[in-house]
């Protein structure tokens, strides 16, 4: 995938993850950040970075559980290491980190 397309298609995911966030329920504040950076602070203090990283193409989360990498699959955003979808699991570290059962249905 070139540069520009992988870099539209990061750009589109990561409004809708802001968005999605935005609205979930759990106490955390969203800001975006140029060059494609979500910086997520939890009430609690900790925080998540979901950024696109365009040099691997994929798209990276970093919470307080871990590194997650994720490559576009098939119309969806497939985790590198065990085939999990971003969404999913986006829902789980959310979760985790702020205490408050989340929900993310992955957009369609």
């Amino acid at each position: 995938m070139e540069e520009s397309a992988f870099n539209a298609l990061a750009e589109a995911e990561l409004a809708r993850i802001e968005t999605a966030l935005e609205d979930c329920g759990a106490e955390l504040d969203v800001e975006p950040k140029p060059g494609g950076i979500l910086d997520i602070e939890f009430d609690n203090g900790s925080k998540m970075i979901i950024n696109r990283h365009t040099a691997a193409r994929e798209i990276w989360v970093a919470a307080k559980s871990g590194g997650f990498h994720f490559r576009p699959q098939d119309g969806a955003w497939v985790n590198t290491r065990d085939g999990r979808e971003l969404w999913e699991m986006l829902a789980a570290l959310v979760t985790e980190q702020s205490g408050a059962a989340v929900r993310l249905p992955r957009p369609s």
